[in-house]
């Protein structure tokens, strides 16, 4: 038995729309833990209150929740309260993260490179935010992940419907620039980054469907980049984190154009651990197979 972590809770499955995704990822780093010798359990929101935590004399929390209610600031603040050192960024990195409207002012406040936005509401003057921002479009929900209603438009006659579709999961929804180029992500873990991943979805379409359950998507890792471009990439994603105040593990999603201009997209402070994900595939890369990744993650468990 591993006692260096003691009693471990593995925060899974919750209350989110991305509830399913974090069962899959929840499960993977529970076997991980107990394989190597941690005495981790598993531990769902939605089925138990969580101050069960200190009463059953859990003195770890691995957060493996995805999404609103986990994600978002609400359970590192439960945890603070409790004093059970918990994965990930703190409550108000979490909570900003989350936001991706927010989470883009703080980057364009501080000189970093986002694609243009505007928030839509049912008074949107469509035509007007189509020539703004110029098609396609993405549309979002501003706290939500997994590309959960989310639209790409191409027409600026389906801006209402992909809003519509969008308010579905969120009061406030963002519309985005389409940037086109590579689509990247890069995973950090503690003080340095990982390695680049280039993503190939089929049709371009990185969706819910693409990201989880279809093997059609490419996972470039080594990305290809020259290592110039990739060691400024990978900074640029350190200091993205930092000015949103992340700590322990987390994983940004980026684009990058022809001409080698990065744009970054979203913060992901709780990202998966499926046999699908991106932050285990870069660090297998790196040289750290998904138990020691788990490991390094569970090791900087912390408060405050």
């Amino acid at each position: 038995m591993n006692r260096k972590f003691g009693k471990v809770a593995v925060l899974l499955g919750g209350t989110s729309a991305e509830r399913d995704v974090s069962l899959m990822s929840g499960n993977a780093v529970l076997a991980a833990l107990r394989a190597a010798g941690v005495d981790a359990h598993g531990f769902d929101p939605a089925e138990q209150d969580l101050h069960v935590l200190k009463e059953q004399a859990y003195e770890r929390a691995f957060i493996a929740l995805h999404g609103r209610g986990g994600e978002d600031g609400t359970v590192q603040g439960m945890l603070e309260l409790l004093a059970i050192p918990y994965t990930g960024s703190g409550v108000m990195a979490s909570a900003l993260a989350m936001d991706k409207w927010r989470t883009k002012m703080v980057w364009a406040a501080c000189g970093l490179p986002t694609p243009r936005y505007a928030i839509l509401t049912a008074d949107t003057d469509w035509e007007a935010v189509a020539t703004d921002l110029g098609l396609p479009i993405f549309v979002k929900p501003v706290h939500e992940g997994s590309s959960m209603g989310a639209t790409k438009v191409v027409q600026a006659g389906q801006l209402k419907a992909a809003w519509e579709l969008a308010a579905r999961f969120d009061d406030l929804v963002i519309a985005e620039e389409f940037i086109s180029g590579a689509e990247l992500t890069i995973p950090f873990l503690d003080d340095r980054a990982l390695p680049v991943i280039r993503i190939e979805a089929p049709d371009g379409k990185y969706d819910y469907q693409n990201k989880y359950f279809n093997d059609d998507t490419r996972y470039l890792c080594p990305s290809g980049l020259p290592a110039a471009q990739e060691q400024a990439l990978q900074a640029l994603v350190m200091k993205s984190a930092q000015v949103l105040g992340c700590r322990g593990w987390g994983r940004a999603d980026l684009m990058l154009t022809d001409d080698g201009r990065p744009y970054l997209l979203e913060m992901n402070t709780s990202p998966g651990m499926t046999g699908h994900s991106l932050v285990p595939m870069a660090a297998k890369v790196a040289g750290m197979d998904f138990t020691e990744l788990c490991l390094a993650i569970l090791e900087g468990a912390r408060l405050g």
